[in-house]
């Protein structure tokens, strides 16, 4: 994660092969209720910053990372894709759709979002994620359906030298404390 960019264009085929493999994302039932909305407009990449407060961080001396990412990606969820699909016949459970106890949805979306970071590495880029609680006005800038919910946007681009954040030097937890073998 960056949050500070050159402003070297990336090229539209990269962009479609990152995007590409979010794509290919795993969705419960094969549902795939993810979609994206890529966004290389500079005027509109600024829009985006605006809504994501990107002025009150560089007033925090931070670098303006959101506007000058050459490219943005929001990823958003269809939770009627997965009903729908859940209510055809091979996913019904006693002739009704299940019960949902997880929304497999975010899950799904989880994941789409992490093809997009790995992808964007694995063609020696860099990428950045701002949540949709920062970017209030998403949908109506980009047109978004009220049906499709944005989950946030992925900056992608190739990285500056930028400042660190403080959440780093907290360091990884052990993995004694998180990974357990066979049972807690």
């Amino acid at each position: 994660m960056v949050r500070n960019y050159t402003d070297e264009p990336v090229a539209r085929a990269t962009i479609e092969r990152i995007v590409g493999h979010a794509r290919r994302a795993p969705s419960a039932g094969f549902s795939q209720g993810m979609y994206f909305v890529v966004v290389t407009r500079s005027d509109t990449r600024r829009s985006i910053a605006a809504l994501a407060g990107e002025d009150e961080y560089a007033a925090k001396g931070f670098d303006r990372w959101i506007s000058t990412a050459p490219v943005h990606v929001a990823v958003c969820v269809s939770e009627a894709d997965y009903h729908a699909r859940y209510s055809e016949p091979d996913k019904l459970a006693d002739g009704n759709e299940l019960e949902w106890p997880i929304p497999y949805w975010w899950v799904d979306a989880g994941c789409s979002l992490m093809l997009l970071l790995l992808s964007a590495v694995a063609e020696g880029l860099a990428a950045g994620f701002v949540g949709t609680h920062r970017v209030g006005g998403l949908n109506e800038l980009l047109g978004i359906p009220e049906a499709k919910i944005p989950i946030g946007v992925v900056t992608i681009g190739y990285p500056a030298a930028d400042r660190r954040s403080s959440s780093l030097g907290r360091g990884r937890k052990p993995a004694e404390e998180v990974v357990r073998w066979e049972k807690w």
